[in-house]
């Protein structure tokens, strides 16, 4: 593009967003494709970017395996340095020959955005770790189980009666 310095030219795209995959499980964009805005602005020593969309994932709970989903809003930005002998940490990895990989900016950028958990609801009591029902749905406790042998000790501390 031919902007000069303090120039900056704006244009929205149609982005198509691949499902991403975390922990084993696929989370698809919904839609798969979404309107993007893409700034392009020159500075005196090289050229900043800027991506802005909003996308939302679906996918399983990561608790439960029930339908979840989550919404993202995305605004991020990279520099290009004019100077191709400039450090690394002023070049961007997103512009190739001139061009600038909107797609793979995208998808590295939402995979950063979501959070550490995707949850059907914020208090998902997620499956039994004993029997694996939805404890969502059937709230239980199993009686005796069978205390795991490296907490053998303390539950031994337990059963003793405190000194006061």
């Amino acid at each position: 593009m031919r902007l000069r310095p303090g120039e900056e030219h704006r244009e929205t795209l149609l982005l198509h967003l691949d499902p991403l995959r975390f922990g084993g499980e696929v989370y698809a964009a919904v839609p798969d494709e979404i309107p993007a805005e893409v700034v392009v602005q020159r500075a005196t020593t090289g050229d900043v970017f800027r991506l802005a969309f909003t996308t939302r994932l679906e996918g399983p709970c990561m608790r439960c395996l029930a339908p979840a989903d989550v919404e993202l809003t995305v605004d991020a930005q990279e520099y290009e340095a004019s100077d191709t002998s400039a450090d690394d940490e002023l070049r961007s990895e997103y512009v190739v020959d001139g061009d600038l990989d909107v797609g793979t900016w995208a998808r590295d950028v939402v995979s950063l955005s979501v959070p550490d958990q995707i949850l059907c609801r914020p208090d998902c009591a997620g499956l039994c770790p004993v029997c694996g029902k939805d404890l969502n749905l059937e709230p239980h406790e199993h009686e005796g189980g069978a205390v795991d042998p490296r907490w053998a000790a303390l539950e031994a501390l337990r059963a003793e009666p405190a000194d006061e």
